[in-house]
């Protein structure tokens, strides 16, 4: 038996082995083939080349430096000729040296007029008078200088720049041949899709372990998986601090853009002010209305400077309307530490890779009240979800002030919302004092509730509007709510005795919440008052609000926006939103449920009340509801914006867990409940572990296996759509300007197999 049971397991291990060296070889094989196909093709061009006798075309001029500058942009081409022997054509920069010495002669000269060279600039091949595709090259990236010309005869390289512009390219050489390239991350990335295709795939070994955050291996598993994010985190953190400098930048008849919003409040914090220690104008300080932006674009106009973009202006002073929280807690202690400003990327970075934490342990918990038998693949798939959902994505990307909020709150809410999944004592023994009991209803931690009230009364120092998540305590907590009522009216209790738990929660609330609208008062005198009104930005907050006639679409854009394909790279593109009169829009890709399909099981869960929850369908309703409200809200008062997605996303995702659980989990019986909540009661049943866990996932039937390849398909849809709308053109900090290097070196691996 032993010896058949070693034969199994070794031919097991060999199959697997085969499995993983036949998928490497896949991997290996496109990376070198596919992804190299242009070095093939062009094995035999001739290499000739006439790049010495480029023609400018009358819209370019070549200056001393070497460096082209357009003057007419109609007329703004290289002209050289192409034997055919090539599909390819490569645009030479200049050298690095020449480029350093017009940049610091250009510095020298105080010249205001000359534009800086640029190293990027796009481009359009005609070959024989026929129109090529226009792309975008940059000398950071020096594969995507490499371009489509198939053909013989004249060559134009067109530069597609405004009139004025400067780039730092020479020439223009024909009939190359293309280098060949072994690209590591393109081959992780392909692995990275693989490895996320075993462990989602129908049949694989995770659906057979159910979850079970008791076990040793489970938890080293989880420390494992978060230390990839934690490493990536600290890496950049540590850059972000060693290369940090002040993020402030002004042009002359134009706002200030400062983005050290939380260092300023932090400096304020440490000199005992309220207001931020920047300057102000007198003509400014005197403006009959600060708030008009047509006065402000007159005093613009007239030099005034500086006026800070995006802070809140009252009574001649600068504030920061956002919550002050993420200062008093990350920015002051940094100071008080080194002496230095604590980068807002850095503590933005920080922040998310908490809430990942923090969002992976409350699903887990969720999953294990609601789908106690859920594998660990399927756990996996509704954390992915859940992240995904939650614009952890945009999050990432945007790494300015205006998500440091947005990530504190949502770290602050999941962790308040794990304690309070946690409050149940039933499995916990604990002193009598720390415990609360109301009538037939499951006891109560009082510690868990007041650090859950705490986290999540916290909010109102941070994005204010999480603080709505309170509400949820009402459903999660309503057995023992009404227990208590009962209790009281049958004098079963004595008031003091049943308000143990309430005051739990109040207390700890109040201690939090009280400072901060003192904090408020000091400011704007008022305790709800967070400045935001007195914000300099594109409208008179004082008096905005979203068009009546704009709010259905800007609620049915927040979900419904559609994703807008293009047949270039990033091959997706920012997708209009017109509105029948002006309001905030930021450029977004796409609604949450375009942009997420599998959050779309949320709107299902009212539909299916024959779905066991296990007592958490008013708590997953409520989450429903909450976000609905939220969505609207965020229309009513901030307009478009897909930072405000954050608000309500997560909430949606909550939603949608239960309904997806079931479609990979099937129906199973409560029988399995039992074996896995009350381990104790597996010796007595006679069924091992892995009955059990083979009871937890069940057998796979047909219907099974077609919705977890549909969840899988979808999930993989969700990580591909929110990868490539970091390189979409036209977004709020698009990659194209900020990263022009890593934008076109992604660039580079499709535009050359495209015709």
């Amino acid at each position: 038996m032993r010896v058949s049971r070693r034969r199994r397991l070794s031919r097991a291990a060999k199959r697997r082995i085969a499995v993983a060296a036949l998928a490497l070889a896949a991997v290996l094989l496109v990376e070198c083939a596919v992804f190299n196909l242009p070095f093939w093709r062009s094995l035999g061009a001739s290499t000739d080349t006439n790049a010495a006798y480029n023609t400018l075309g009358p819209g370019l001029t070549r200056d001393e430096d070497g460096l082209l500058t357009v003057t007419d942009p109609t007329q703004a081409y290289l002209r050289l000729t192409a034997d055919g022997t090539s599909d390819y054509l490569r645009i030479d920069p200049v050298d690095g040296e020449v480029l350093e010495q017009a940049l610091q002669r250009l510095a020298e000269s105080d010249d205001e007029e000359t534009a800086i060279p640029r190293t990027s600039m796009r481009v359009r091949v005609d070959v024989a008078g026929e129109s090529g595709r226009t792309a975008s090259v940059s000398s950071d990236a020096p594969r995507s200088l490499i371009v489509k010309a198939s053909g013989a005869g004249d060559v134009r390289v067109w530069i597609q720049e405004a009139k004025g512009t400067r780039v730092a390219f020479e020439a223009a050489r024909a009939n190359v041949r293309v280098p060949f390239e072994f690209n590591m991350a393109r081959v992780v990335v392909m692995l990275a899709v693989l490895a996320l295709v075993a462990v989602w795939r129908p049949r694989s070994r995770l659906w057979r372990v159910p979850l079970d955050p008791s076990r040793l291996s489970q938890r080293v598993g989880f420390a494992v998986v978060m230390a990839v994010p934690a490493v990536f985190t600290a890496v950049s953190v540590a850059a972000q601090i060693a290369y940090a400098s002040p993020l402030t930048f002004h042009t002359a008849g134009n706002y200030t853009y400062d983005f050290d919003q939380y260092a300023h409040v932090a400096d304020s914090l440490i000199a005992g002010r309220t207001w931020l220690d920047l300057e102000v104008p007198d003509a400014l300080a005197s403006a009959g209305n600060p708030y008009d932006v047509s006065q402000r674009e007159e005093l613009l106009a007239q030099g005034v400077s500086p006026i800070y973009w995006d802070y809140a202006f009252y009574e001649g002073h600068w504030y920061s309307y956002f919550g002050v929280l993420p200062a008093a807690l990350l920015f002051v202690p940094f100071r008080l530490i080194t002496g230095r400003m604590l980068p807002t990327a850095a503590a933005e970075q920080l922040l998310t890779f908490t809430f990942i934490v923090c969002a992976t342990l409350l699903v887990v918990r969720l999953i294990r009240r609601i789908a106690p038998r859920t594998s660990l693949a399927a756990a996996s798939m509704m954390v992915t979800m859940v992240l995904v959902g939650a614009q952890t994505g945009y999050l990432l990307f945007r790494t300015n002030f205006y998500q440091v909020p947005f990530v504190a709150s949502l770290t602050l809410t999941c962790l308040g919302l794990w304690f309070w999944l946690g409050a149940d004592t039933d499995k916990r023994p604990l002193r009598p004092a720390d415990r609360w009991r109301a009538g037939d209803a499951k006891p109560l931690s009082l510690p868990r509730l007041a650090a859950g009230a705490l986290c999540i009364a916290a909010n109102f120092g941070c994005r204010p509007t999480f603080a709505l998540t309170a509400l949820l305590a009402f459903p999660l907590f309503w057995p023992q709510i009404r227990a208590m009522a009962a209790d009281l009216r049958a004098r079963r209790t004595s008031v003091g005795a049943a308000l143990r738990a309430p005051l739990a929660m109040i207390i700890p609330a109040v201690v939090v919440v009280a400072p901060l609208m003192a904090w408020n008062i000091a400011r704007f005198g008022s305790p709800l008052d967070f400045g935001n009104a007195y914000q300099i930005t594109v409208a008179d907050m004082t008096r905005y609000a979203t068009p009546w006639v704009d709010m259905p679409l800007v609620v049915g854009y927040y979900l419904f926006l559609p994703l807008r394909f293009t047949d270039g790279f990033p091959f997706l593109a920012v997708s209009p939103a017109p509105m029948p009169e002006w309001s905030y829009y930021e450029p977004m890709v796409g609604g949450l449920f375009c942009l997420c399909p599998l959050l779309l099981a949320a709107l299902l869960l009212p539909f299916m009340r024959r779905l066991e929850l296990r007592g958490y369908r008013p708590f997953l309703l409520t989450c429903l509801a909450l976000a609905m409200a939220l969505a609207i809200f965020d229309s009513a008062v901030a307009g478009l914006g897909w930072r405000y997605m954050a608000d309500f996303a997560w909430l949606v995702a909550l939603a949608a867990m239960p309904v997806v659980l079931r479609a990979v989990n099937g129906r199973q019986s409560r029988v399995a409940d039992v074996l896995l909540t009350e381990p104790s009661v597996v010796p007595k049943t006679g069924l091992g572990a892995a009955n059990v866990a083979a009871s937890a996932t069940g057998v796979v039937t047909p219907a099974r296996w077609l919705a977890r390849v549909v969840v899988m398909l979808a999930l993989m849809w969700m990580l591909l759509v929110v990868v490539v709308s970091c390189f979409v053109v036209g977004r709020s900090d698009a990659l194209i300007n900020n990263n022009a290097g890593l934008f076109h070196e992604v660039q580079s691996w499709f535009s050359l197999l495209m015709d």
